[in-house]
């Protein structure tokens, strides 16, 4: 039994052979001037079968309906088929997200920038039941006159009785004047908030509340400090609340900086065991209520969050601003590495935060009944203690306060000024009653939410129900079967928005407003049933959501978004058809003949002799003829096939001119390409000229180029008899000078000009920009005021027994010999006796003559016997220099060195490059190149290397830059801290670190070099930029400007 082929089951269809078809359909509704039923299904695509499964949509297939959807578990992007929590998330942020979890979970506050050391204080006083119970006493007469404590009862009656999860701290930090940018310290917050808070409600009848921060936090603040390990602890010790504020700084350096080390603490202390007179242990026994946490590594910024232990639950709560997270029993969490249990004396424990303080304890308000302390009894007990690294403030309570169930405010009268709630607190009515009236507003907004997401849900359901189910019945399965005719684009829109849109047929009509048979790619067959439903649909769809208000403006929906037009399977355009059918047969017809053509063409091109008459036409234009494929009419491409060789006065143009170039091409070829040109651009003089075989070059242009060309070939031998009298100074090579012979000083930029105008040649010979002549040039050199020179002469020095000038490619005076002086003047049209001449001379020179000289020198037998070594030597300890006829004007060359010398320092977003030295030694290479003067022309690798003396890199640098800055980028790339990097500019170490890089003379394409002295300790750079910036920021003014620094009283008059 044979295998069943499959080859060509899965074989792609080529368009090629559709075209192939189509174009022998309309050639026979040319020829038959009738259009056939089957000759409509071909040319529409009609007999295509339907298809199912395809991954995108075929545009050349009407009956496909595929990739308009995605699968039944796909989704998309956007639009109607994106995901469903997507589609929700666009209606807004979900209020029902910022609800309380239950009643039992605080509320958290909101930060609003810097001020997460303020909620953590708030949260640690509020969940203070004492505190909060007599904040809520307060009558409401004395809230309007002190608005800082109106606000405090506002926040914690929200922080009470709200149902969002936080509470918006704004207008208390708001009322309080701070700065919600600004970082500040949590426990001098706790400070002056309370002396506050104390003022404010002095002034309150009720007896409790006018005591409460006297009652809760009695006594003195002493603060004890003791130094270990470079850390201090400063415990501060009150009478109900003990407040211990626990700071960790840097003491061995000037810089501050937070340690990180691990810090432990009791869960109780017994207080009772540090007065003067022992109290019973359970009298004034204390239990770890609050720990404030400072998160990160710098002193000034970071992060404050408190864990507070709930009295009521004694569950641990994590207070992150609006974030609140339960811990459980423990302060950091069940399971907690923190915590451990261990029998410690509990008088031990005492002492190890409270230090030695008891010994000054006598000024406390609890110690003045004269009790004495007993230091021999020491109980054993088992403590429970707890460790962390970044603990800022520890809060104990006192243990008999959560036994306090008395109501403060009982001595007040409660007639309609406070209601009790579930929990037994007593809160303000008036403040209960705003809290209530946000409590419902909120709720109704989160039930009208849910409402919009239910609705917004069922309305997208249905509305993937209704194009699938649309979709699902689109196909029209059989030829004989009526349809109608839709726009892919708007079927495409319509299966993939929420809202659909009015029917749009209008991109597939012609302008006889039928559907022309071109248009067969961009629409689908429609079954009579779908297209039923999607008419009647559209029209119920619209009335939501606009519907609604179409109907407001009284306007008719059904006469606004029918859409169409109706398009059913009788609307082919015929007449379009009949054009289609005489188009095609003209396409293939000039196809035929290109092609004919584009083989004489190539001969042509090619440079072959034909025997008929012959005509000229543009090479270059043939060329682009020639590489243009299936075309099917002439195009603009086509105009013009011997433009470019007909001349300004209409006759052939010289074949030398720029452009010009031709070909000869046979009559039958020349006559299709004037055909095809006149068709795009008929009456074309300039572009169609007809230039036969035999035509006459143009006399005039022919004069004119050769007038050019003669010009040229003079410019051309110009320029090579000045490279001959020049050669070395072309060639840019260094002369060796000898005293005695004379010299001239030219600028360098006119020689550079010069080489550059005589080594131009070719096209651009002509173009070429000359330089000045020698006169003007002399004449710059001089100033206007002393008529002395505005340039000093080239260095000189010694190399291998010859002078040779240290000169600069493009700044500054050259020395060039006489004879080439002479040359340039009658070059350049110079006069020899007004240039600036100069001789080589020595400082502190002998009698003797240098080796070379001009002059004629004896030679005695005295000059005979030292050697040539001896010779050279004597000469090169003697120090050359160029005397010129003429001074320098110091004063003017002065002014200039020193404006230039400004300008060149003030750059920016330059390179320099830096050696990272690794050994004792830093070697000879690398400190000649960093004393060597830079060429910021000079082109340099930007990459870093890595030698085996060690690495080097570029870095981007300007004028302003200090030495502190470029210490830190330095540090930055080679890991070497700032304090250990010894840096050189050639053998000079640089050590000013607020110098700039302009101060120390040090320019863009220097090279410095760096050694590590490795003297301090590594550290992260992230620490130094951190001081930084605190350098930088303006003095520390604490809470200067605000109400908390204010000894004035809050009232408001």
């Amino acid at each position: 039994m044979s295998r069943p082929t499959t080859r060509g089951k899965n074989k792609r269809h080529k368009p090629e052979d559709d075209n192939v078809l189509k174009s022998e359909i309309l050639r026979n509704i040319h020829m038959t001037g009738d259009v056939t039923q089957n000759d409509i299904h071909q040319l529409y695509m009609m007999r295509k079968p339907v298809c199912q499964g395809c991954r995108i949509n075929s545009k050349d297939n009407p009956n496909c309906f595929c990739g308009l959807i995605p699968p039944p578990n796909g989704t998309r992007k956007s639009g109607l088929w994106q995901k469903m929590s997507d589609i929700i998330l666009a209606l807004g942020p979900d209020p029902c997200e910022d609800l309380r979890e239950s009643v039992d979970s605080p509320a958290g506050l909101t930060n609003l920038g810097a001020t997460c050391y303020a909620n953590s204080i708030l949260q640690c006083l509020y969940m203070n039941t004492s505190f909060r119970l007599g904040v809520f006493c307060v009558e409401p007469d004395l809230l309007d006159r002190h608005p800082v404590l109106d606000q405090l009862a506002r926040l914690f009656v929200q922080l009470h009785s709200s149902i969002r999860a936080y509470i918006d701290s704004a207008p208390f930090i708001k009322t309080l004047e701070l700065d919600n940018g600004v970082q500040q310290d949590s426990h001098e917050f706790l400070t002056l908030l309370l002396s506050l808070l104390e003022r404010s409600l002095s002034h309150s009848k009720v007896p409790k509340a006018r005591t409460i921060v006297q009652d809760l936090f009695r006594g003195s603040v002493s603060h004890v400090t003791r130094y270990f390990h470079g850390c201090k602890d400063g415990p501060g010790k009150v009478y109900l609340q003990i407040v211990f504020m626990i700071t960790k700084l840097v003491t061995e350096t000037t810089m501050k900086k937070k340690l990180t080390s691990t810090f432990s603490f009791p869960g109780e202390l017994d207080m009772g065991q540090r007065l003067c007179k022992p109290f019973q242990l359970k009298e004034l026994m204390f239990d770890l209520s609050a720990v404030l946490i400072h998160k990160g590594t710098a002193v000034n910024s970071g992060h404050y969050v408190a864990h507070i232990k709930d009295e009521r639950t004694g569950l641990w709560w994590e207070f992150d601003d609006e974030q609140v997270t339960k811990l459980g029993s423990h302060p950091f969490g069940e399971g907690s590495s923190t915590s451990k249990t261990n029998p410690l004396q509990i008088e031990s424990v005492a002492e190890s935060m409270l230090s030695e303080q008891t010994n000054n304890a006598s000024n406390m308000n609890h110690a003045s009944n004269g009790r004495q302390s007993s230091s021999d009894s020491k109980s054993i007990h088992h403590v429970e203690t707890f460790s962390s690294a970044d603990a800022y403030m520890l809060m104990y309570t006192r243990r008999h306060l959560k036994k306090y169930t008395k109501n403060p405010c009982s001595d007040m009268d409660n007639s309609g000024v406070l209601v009790s709630d579930d929990s037994s607190e007593a809160l303000p009515f008036h403040l209960l009653e705003e809290v209530q009236e946000i409590n419902a507003s909120y709720i109704k907004a989160c039930e009208d939410y849910k409402l919009k997401r239910e609705k917004e849900s069922n309305h997208i359901t249905e509305r993937r129900q209704e194009v699938r189910s649309i979709l699902s019945e689109a196909p029209v399965r059989s030829l004989e079967e009526p349809f109608f005719w839709i726009a892919t684009d708007w079927l495409r829109q319509w299966a993939d928005n929420v809202t659909p849109l009015a029917i749009d047929n209008t991109s597939i009509q012609c302008s006889h407003e039928k559907v022309p048979a071109s248009k067969g790619g961009l629409l689908k067959r429609l079954s009579p049933a779908a297209w039923t439903t999607l008419h009647s649909k559209v029209n119920a769809l619209v009335r939501y959501p606009l519907g609604q208000l179409l109907d407001s403006v009284g306007i008719n929906k059904s006469c606004l978004y029918d859409g169409g037009p109706t398009l059913t399977d009788s609307d082919f355009c015929r007449k379009c058809l009949m054009d289609g059918a005489n188009n095609a047969v003209r396409a293939d017809d000039y196809r035929y003949q290109r092609k004919a053509m584009r083989d004489i063409a190539e001969a042509a091109h090619a440079g072959k002799n034909f025997d008929s008459p012959l005509y000229f036409v543009s090479k270059a234009w043939l060329s682009q003829w020639l590489r243009r494929k299936n075309v099917d009419f002439p195009c603009e491409s086509d105009i013009g096939p011997t433009a470019s060789i007909r001349c300004p006065h209409g006759q052939l143009t010289p074949e030398q001119a720029s452009g010009a170039k031709r070909v000869l091409v046979p009559e039958n070829l020349w006559l299709f390409l004037v055909e095809s040109a006149n068709i795009v651009k008929p009456d074309d003089p300039v572009g169609c000229s007809c230039f036969p075989s035999d035509s006459e070059i143009c006399a005039i242009c022919s004069i004119e180029l050769t007038e050019v060309a003669c010009s040229e070939d003079r410019l051309r031998e110009t320029k090579l008899k000045q490279r001959q009298n020049h050669e070395r100074l072309f060639q840019g090579k260094n002369i060796a000078l000898s005293p005695g012979c004379n010299y001239y000083l030219l600028p360098s930029s006119w020689l550079a000009k010069w080489r550059s105008y005589i080594t131009v040649c070719g096209k651009n010979m002509s173009s070429s920009a000359e330089p000045e002549s020698l006169e003007s040039v002399i004449d710059s050199l001089k100033c206007n005021d002393h008529s002395r020179l505005l340039e000093r002469a080239p260095d000189l020095f010694w190399k291998r027994g010859s002078i040779l000038q240290r000169a600069s490619p493009t700044d500054g005076l050259t020395l060039i010999t006489e004879s080439d002086w002479k040359f340039f003047c009658q070059e350049w049209d110079g006069t020899e006796w007004d240039g600036i001449s100069a001789q080589i001379e020595f400082r502190n020179c002998g009698t003797k003559k240098v080796i070379g000289s001009c002059e004629e020198m004896q030679i005695s037998e005295v000059d005979l016997s030292p050697s040539n070594d001896e010779l050279n030597n004597e000469l090169e300890s003697r120090e050359p220099f160029i005397k010129t006829d003429r001074e320098v004007c110091e004063d003017c060359v002065g002014e200039k060195e020193t404006h230039h010398l400004l300008q060149k320092l003030q750059y920016c977003n330059e390179e320099i490059c830096v050696h990272l030295v690794r050994g004792k030694e830093a070697p000879k290479s690398i400190v000649e190149a960093s004393g060597a003067i830079s060429e910021p022309d000079r082109r340099v690798s930007k990459r870093s290397r890595k030698t085996s003396n060690g690495n080097s890199i570029n870095l981007t640098v300007s004028g302003s830059t200090s030495i502190y800055q470029l210490k830190l980028m330095i540090w930055e790339y080679f890991g070497v801290v700032k304090e250990n990097q010894i840096l050189h500019k050639g053998n000079r170490e640089i050590e000013d670190e607020s110098a700039t890089l302009a101060d120390l003379n040090i320019f863009p394409g220097d090279v410095l070099w760096v050694k590590d002295s490795e003297i301090h300790e590594n550290r992260d750079i992230a620490d130094e930029l951190s001081e930084q910036k605190m350098e930088v920021q303006p003095a520390e003014e604490g809470f200067r400007g605000t109400l908390l620094s204010s000894n004035v009283s809050t009232q408001v008059i």
